[in-house]
């Protein structure tokens, strides 16, 4: 039987190449993603320590306060220590040449000044000695110009920008400072007035010869203090490998779930292909039953088949994954992604991995189809039809077809109000398997009416390609089945990219009243930001946006001239007399308190009056407060109460007279000495967050986009087995009419019916799933609705009909390779 399945393998492996091909794609999918992660995880293992290449010991905070300046004094004086020095990260900003902040992310470090601690590699120049230096790294400085001994103007989050001298260069390229961004380095003094901060993330130690770890890390305990942890080397190198691991545990798991997608649709694909070769084989079992041939052995010989198809499209699958590994980590490179690319390395669990998941899928796939393909009594042999007729989907499958079904569009509907995503996506997934088991009567029924239009504008030619879509329910059913899979997934995130959008802008519209705003850059605005903007001439309104949590209440900094025109609605009072000494109280929060329009109440220890009750009932945004539990306060009173509090979004609103040109350029002149905040108006505003949306949507339809590509391979792959199936039928059509282009043409118009079947359903579900999410989102925050994008669900359906129009043309060209005659005698 072992040779009886390797014959067939060869005698037929022509028809295998398709299915065949999809677990090629699949397999590679899962191998590039585990190449490219190991790349990555060996890489983090050599940055892991880059910056601590002379460091022996250090101590951490155990909370999220800093380490007080003075523990730098207290730990060089420790016996045993040959250098301490405290080490801070954050953000800074960088004035270019043009006079405009230099664009990205800009990593802030704290350099030390002794010797024997410093782990910066120099590119040119030095490391900085003394406050007033600063270096840069390479890139950044010959971009901009900047030479050595010139001097940068560099703020931070707590001080506007001010002249640095560069005095050197540093290579920080694949590292942890390397986020896609500058690199500015200073002496810790200067990094903590640029940050702000009160006191360093870690103090860095150096041992003195002879000292060992553990009787530098007992020294460091005793100083240190409570509240702190000391660290050895080994640890130090052990948790900066597994915070780089952790991030990209997440990364693998996020590609390894398209990957998956990809797998699963290749496994329909599979078993689908393999139901239809052994239809095709019904006689010849029947023969070997007839001559002695037990069942379990016909079973086996299928189950080795599969084997052998699997072992082989993964090794070459495994193949491809490493190509496509080289070209992620190239385009990593090329984009300067935050997520570093890593070194091409194959490891042996991923190679052994990959040939299980291809493997292990393929055989799996086709254990069903084999069980089913060898029931075949051996009288069988003794008749005449090569194919036993389909059979009909039991009563007990459509039944459960149906409530699964059902079970799944009523979660999908429910999920909003009990405001559970988890339902939305139980939803999505039991919908999909409703359509599943359902299909063999769902997917002929809209074949039928999606080829209406073709049937009466083709004639009989498109007569003849809805009777062969629908010959075989359960075989167009599943080719169907698996394009709903990735049409499914590429159209709930289309629409919930574009839902989301749409609800970004809206809250945007909502929320912000003016045209001008300033944002921090991966921060808060600088304190005095705010102040030197109101002493501007030509500007009326500064709002800095900024909150509190007092007694269970976010307590809003709110401007009078701004909070009218952001207020749903009034349920008691006059909003207009809001200002100092009055607030304004959320709904929810005066029904629980019993506040009413000019109730006094008292905040901080200061008396206010409730100038109005509105429908304030957003969501809280200043912790663990509930919805509604909102009160609103006038600038200089917030201020007041809540001096140290800052925001990361100030709106600015030109005075009477001024045009918006004059009011940018006086904008811009207090802006300029404060690099690390930006100046957009509204609809750059809007772009910049729903930038990261479009980001995300093009990266996850490209990663989905393979499972669609596998399922349109099944679409081809089903149709040219149908074609070797009605060999002998399609030659009779050709001998009584039917000319070339008619039967291109209804093979045509069968692959897109399939297809496009696969589609609508496909479609239907995705914008089902998405529509869960936004109401659910809608219910939370009250600007999110389903949003149908017309134009880019309509590329999705006309990518699919000329991708299954691409698909018809080599079953077209095997149909009509073989004379009219010979196609006769076929058997």
């Amino acid at each position: 039987m072992i040779r009886l399945a390797l014959r067939s393998l060869r005698a037929e492996g022509p028809r295998l190449l398709l299915p065949a091909l999809a677990v090629v794609l699949g397999v590679a999918f899962v191998a590039g993603t585990l190449i490219v992660v190991d790349g990555m995880r060996a890489g983090a293992y050599d940055r892991a320590g880059a910056f601590d290449r002379h460091t022996d010991a250090a101590v951490h905070p155990q909370g999220g306060e800093p380490l007080p300046t003075a523990l730098v004094d207290r730990v060089r004086a420790v016996e045993g220590v040959a250098a301490a020095a405290g080490e801070l990260l954050g953000t800074a900003g960088i004035v270019g040449a043009d006079g405009r902040p230099v664009l990205g992310y800009t990593v802030l470090a704290a350099i030390p000044t002794e010797e024997a601690l410093r782990s910066y590699d120099l590119v040119a120049g030095r490391l900085p000695d003394r406050p007033g230096e600063v270096v840069l790294d390479a890139p950044t400085a010959a971009r901009e110009g900047f030479a050595l001994g010139a001097p940068v103007r560099v703020g931070g989050d707590a001080v506007p920008a001010r002249p640095y001298t560069l005095v050197g260069a540093v290579d920080v390229d694949d590292t942890s400072r390397d986020v896609g961004g500058p690199f500015v380095g200073t002496v810790g003094a200067d990094a903590l007035a640029l940050s702000g901060r009160a006191g360093y993330d870690r103090v860095m130690v150096a041992a003195a010869p002879g000292v060992t770890d553990a009787a530098l890390a007992d020294a460091l305990t005793a100083v240190a203090g409570p509240g702190t942890t000391v660290k050895t080397r080994q640890r130090i190198l052990d948790d900066a490998v597994a915070d780089a691991v952790r991030d990209l545990d997440q990364f693998n798991l996020a590609l390894l779930t398209f990957a998956a997608v990809a797998v699963v649709v290749a496994a329909f694909v599979i078993a689908n292909t393999f139901a239809i070769v052994l239809a095709q084989r019904t006689r010849r079992t029947a023969l070997l039953r007839l001559v002695g041939a037990r069942r379990g052995q016909l079973f086996r010989a299928v189950v080795a088949e599969s084997a052998v198809v699997g072992l082989v499209a993964s090794a070459v699958g495994i193949l491809l994954g490493v190509v496509l590994a080289a070209g992620l980590n190239a385009l990593l490179a090329a984009l300067d992604a935050p997520v570093p690319g890593g070194r091409l390395v194959v490891t042996v669990p991923a190679v052994l991995g990959s040939l299980a998941v291809g493997t292990v899928v393929t055989v799996g796939a086709a254990l069903l189809p084999a069980w089913k393909g060898t029931r075949v009594a051996p009288v069988a042999a003794l008749t005449e039809a090569a194919v036993q007729p389909a059979r009909r989907p039991g009563r007990l499958r459509l039944v459960a077809g149906g409530l699964v079904l059902a079970g799944g569009v009523a979660a999908l509907a429910a999920a909003p109000y009990a405001v559970l995503i988890p339902l939305v996506a139980a939803g999505g997934v039991l919908v999909f398997l409703g359509i599943v088991l359902v299909g063999p009567v769902l997917v002929p029924a809209l074949v039928r009416v999606l080829g209406a239009p073709a049937r009466r504008v083709l004639g009989v030619t498109g007569d003849l390609a809805v009777a062969n879509a629908v010959r075989n329910p359960r075989r167009v059913a599943a080719t169907a089945t698996a394009l709903v899979i990735g049409i499914g997934l590429v159209s709930a995130f289309v629409v919930g990219a574009h839902s989301t959008r749409t609800g970004i802008e809206r809250s945007v519209d909502a929320e912000i009243g003016v045209d001008w705003l300033v944002t921090g850059v991966g921060g808060d605005l600088p304190a005095p930001l705010a102040a030197e903007l109101r002493t501007r001439e030509e500007l009326a309104v500064v709002h800095e946006w900024r909150s509190a949590v007092w007694s269970g209440v976010e307590v809003r900094a709110s401007h009078p001239a701004l909070v009218g025109r952001t207020l749903t609605g009034v349920v008691a009072g006059d909003p207009d007399r809001f200002g100092p000494g009055w607030v304004l109280v959320g709904a929810e929060l005066a029904r629980a308190r019993g506040w009413t329009a000019d109730s006094p109440l008292v905040l901080g220890g200061r008396p206010f009056r409730v100038a109005a009750v509105v429908t304030d009932d957003g969501p809280a945004a200043g912790g663990p407060v509930p919805v509604g539990h909102v009160v609103h306060l006038a600038d200089d009173d917030f201020t007041a109460l809540y001096p140290d509090e800052r925001g990361h979004l100030a709106e600015i609103e030109p005075a009477g007279g001024v045009t918006a040109e004059r009011a940018r350029v006086a904008i811009e002149s207090v802006v300029a000495r404060y690099p690390t905040v930006n100046l957009l108006d509204q609809g750059a505003y809007k772009k910049m967050l729903t930038g990261t949306v479009d980001m995300v949507l093009g990266f996850v339809t490209a990663l989905l986009g393979l499972a669609v590509v596998i399922a349109l391979v099944g679409v081809a792959n089903t149709l040219t087995l149908s074609v070797v199936e009605r060999t002998r039928e399609n030659a009779v059509l050709r001998a009584v009419g039917l000319t070339r282009g008619r039967l291109r043409t209804m093979l045509a118009v069968e692959a897109v019916l399939t297809a496009g079947v696969g589609v609508v359903l496909g479609v239907a579900l995705g914008t089902g799933v998405s529509a869960a999410a936004m109401a659910l989102l809608g219910r939370i925050s009250g600007h999110f609705t389903v949003v149908l994008p017309l134009g880019p669900l309509g590329l999705v359906v006309g990518v699919a009909v000329v991708a299954a129009l691409a698909a018809s043309v080599l079953p077209a060209r095997r149909a009509l390779s073989r004379p009219v005659v010979e196609a006769l005698g076929d058997q």
